[in-house]
């Protein structure tokens, strides 16, 4: 330990890390001396597994074996979350620092002979063949993530093995901090009145309190996801709209945060670690232990939605086509945007604004007409009620240290007793990366099998409040609140007695069951009315809005279906064999696919797999997986009929979906969770006539 180490670590918040989590006390300088020495901690403490002598238990090995790096997990989650939602040049610097050297710890346990031979002698105790269920799979899962990543290789391999991780580590830290960069980099600022035509109040005035906060005149807009959706949507000038299109499809490929030799260099990286296991590709590594178990299991089931995709994508794009032409024909040949030609094609940057203009025409239903319905706290506090009737919860705020000023602090109690810890960050900062997502800091489950209080977050970069106005939300940033807490309450309402099966920890193919899920309510009267209220004249949102939200939900339906099949196909693109020398680069194959599920051409310039954090933001993340998503509506649209057909708000229903699934983490197979809820498996039925596809597939 240096001296620096040895002075950061008195009185270190990251050392003493409980149910409190004291975040107003964390600073950079503590992150290296505690991760330092908590890595120190676990190293020693997985040693003394390896070196313990007969006879084997579950308690001093495997038990041993969740409780040796515990400290380490919640420190090292706790810095990583800060550098997402808090970050500075100084905590940047000691997480990148730091963030390897864990890496190289944890790829290093499967590695290690002695626990390797520990754990197999454990295997073959009479303890271990009288295991009850959630043990017992936990000793399997484990004896098969040992042999996947690497117990069985020689030396050289092993070593070979753990350089590749650490590499991982710093190449994905690094390429997240580049898109968070670059992405803040960015503003585009209007100071003329004239040029916002088309644009909502709602979205002017996030504008205008963006540039008072930087001291700057007029209407300033970034690439945070209000900003962008609003001018893409709805802004008459599509000047601006490409220029903001341009440059949030070609973040993170500036000189000094390039991403895409990173991306070649994460790919091939991955390849060469699944074929150092013995897998021919790193999705068929990944998968293994999904509910596709392959990457030919995951492609075949994209291949199969895009055939019952393909004919209503494409009619959808030709009726926008005519639509557009339409309108040019009634603006006598030209619509304020006209290059020189009497009906323009379609641009990137047109398709949003015209879909709307569409949607606006077919449905007479305006996105925006919702806004004064979603008030963002109420919103919030309809969400825990309606999961407080399915659950039989209680959620209450508490006055708890945090990272922001704007986050909030709850507990999720039942009857009288408290299950978990969350916090809540919704809201758009510059030292915040985008995106929505949730954390689950900590399973609190004790060696003994004992549940404490689970800790989790979950975060979002909704529209924010701005002067003279509350946080006023569009339905999809409603939907966006309610999936985050799905994910949160998986976590929290875990009574899974083993640490590494509890909560979230599922397969990844099967993970956004309970967040897909939540979804569904948004689109329900009995639900909606119990907090979507006018924010001035405390009125529910009438019929007639209602059910016009209701009919445009399967608008352009195919080509948001495609999007999502667009990642997923590339995704498997790159992660099923993928050579550079053979295939070209990276960037490249990506315009290719996502062209082909494009709606309108893509220029030579675009680029959004620079800024693909689901794939390339963490060693593993999404990649080889993002199927998962389409996957889980499957599962989501089927599991809610179940609720259509009992009840909405039954108790009944909520309380055999809480414990069936939310409360069994890992602890069985997902299919066997999903057939103890259903009774059955699941079908694609559901999933296609939510989205209007069902008759294109006939």
């Amino acid at each position: 330990m240096t001296a620096g180490d040895r002075v950061g670590a008195m009185s270190n918040p990251l050392l003493e890390l409980g149910e409190e989590i004291p975040f107003d006390r964390i600073e950079a300088e503590h992150v290296r001396p505690a991760i330092r020495a908590l890595i120190r901690q676990a190293e020693a403490a997985i040693a003394a597994i390896g070196a313990a002598k007969a006879p084997r238990t579950y308690a001093n090995t495997l038990g041993a074996l969740e409780a040796a790096t515990d400290a380490l997990e919640l420190a090292i989650t706790v810095v990583g979350h800060l550098e997402s939602v808090a970050t500075t040049p100084a905590l940047r610097e000691a997480y990148s620092e730091v963030r390897p050297e864990v890496s190289a710890l944890f790829s290093g346990i499967p590695l290690d002979d002695a626990l390797w031979v520990a754990l197999r002698a454990f295997a073959e105790t009479a303890e271990a063949a009288s295991l009850e269920p959630t043990r017992r799979r936990f000793l399997d899962k484990t004896l098969d993530e040992f042999r996947r990543h690497g117990a069985g290789l020689a030396a050289e391999g092993k070593a070979r093995l753990q350089a590749i991780d650490v590499q991982l580590s710093k190449l994905t830290t690094r390429f997240a901090q580049n898109v968070l960069d670059a992405t803040n980099a960015f503003e585009l600022l209007i100071e003329e009145e004239a040029a916002l035509a088309g644009l909502p109040e709602s979205a002017r005035r996030l504008a205008r309190a963006s540039a008072e906060e930087k001291g700057l005149p007029g209407w300033r807009f970034t690439l945070h996801a209000p900003s962008v959706m609003a001018v893409l949507t709805y802004l008459d000038d599509a000047g601006i709209r490409e220029r903001i299109w341009r440059a949030f499809g070609e973040r993170a490929t500036e000189s000094g945060r390039d991403n895409r030799p990173i991306v070649e260099e994460i790919l091939a990286l991955r390849q060469e670690k699944a074929e150092l296991l013995g897998y021919a590709d790193f999705a068929d590594l990944v998968l293994e232990d999904r509910m596709a178990r392959s990457g030919a299991a995951a492609q075949a089931f994209i291949e199969d939605l895009r055939d019952r995709t393909e004919i209503a994508f494409r009619a959808e794009n030709a009726a926008l086509e005519a639509f557009r032409a339409a309108l040019s024909e009634e603006a006598g040949g030209a619509d304020g945007e006209d290059d020189g030609e009497d009906v323009p094609t379609l641009r990137p940057w047109d398709v949003s604004y015209y879909a709307e203009k569409q949607r606006l025409a077919q449905t007479r239903f305006d996105e925006e007409e919702l806004r004064p319905y979603f008030e963002a706290q109420r919103t919030l506090s309809g969400l825990f009620a309606i999961a407080e009737r399915l659950y039989g919860i209680e959620i209450v705020e508490r006055d708890r240290p945090v990272w922001d000023p704007a986050v909030r602090a709850f507990e999720l109690r039942e009857g009288g007793a408290r299950l978990a810890i969350f916090y809540a960050d919704l809201f758009p900062r510059e030292n915040k990366r985008g995106g929505a997502w949730m954390c689950p800091l900590r399973s609190a489950v004790h060696p003994s099998g004992e549940i404490g209080t689970h800790l989790g977050l979950f975060c979002a970069n909704l529209t924010p409040p701005s002067p003279g106005a509350p946080s006023l939300l569009t339905l999809r940033e409603v939907e966006t609140l309610f999936h985050e807490f799905g994910h949160l309450l998986h976590h929290a309402l875990s009574r899974v007695p083993v640490r590494s099966l509890s909560g979230s920890s599922v397969a990844w193919d099967f993970v956004e069951l309970p967040s897909q899920i939540m979804e569904n309510w948004c689109w329900e009267r009995e639900a909606l009315d119990l907090f979507a209220r006018h924010h001035q004249l405390d009125e529910p949102i009438p019929e007639a809005l209602l059910e016009r939200m209701r009919g445009a939900r399967t608008f352009r339906a195919a080509n948001d279906q495609m999007r999502q099949l667009a990642f997923a196909t590339l995704d498997l693109r790159l992660h099923r064999g993928y050579e550079a020398a053979r295939d070209g680069d990276a960037m490249t194959v990506a315009r290719q696919i996502l062209q082909a599920h494009a709606p309108t051409r893509l220029p030579e310039s675009y680029a959004m797999l620079a800024s693909f954090t689901h794939l390339f933001g963490s060693p593993t993340g999404y990649a080889g997986g993002y199927y998962s998503y389409k996957w889980a509506e499957v599962l989501d649209a089927d599991a809610f009929t179940r609720f259509r057909l009992e009840g909405l708000l039954d108790p009944a229903v909520g309380r055999a979906f809480r414990e069936q699934v939310l409360a069994r983490g890992d602890s069985r197979d997902p299919m066997a969770l999903y057939i103890d809820f259903m009774g059955r498996e699941p079908r694609l039925d559901a999933l296609l006539e939510r989205a209007g596809l069902a008759a294109s597939t006939d």
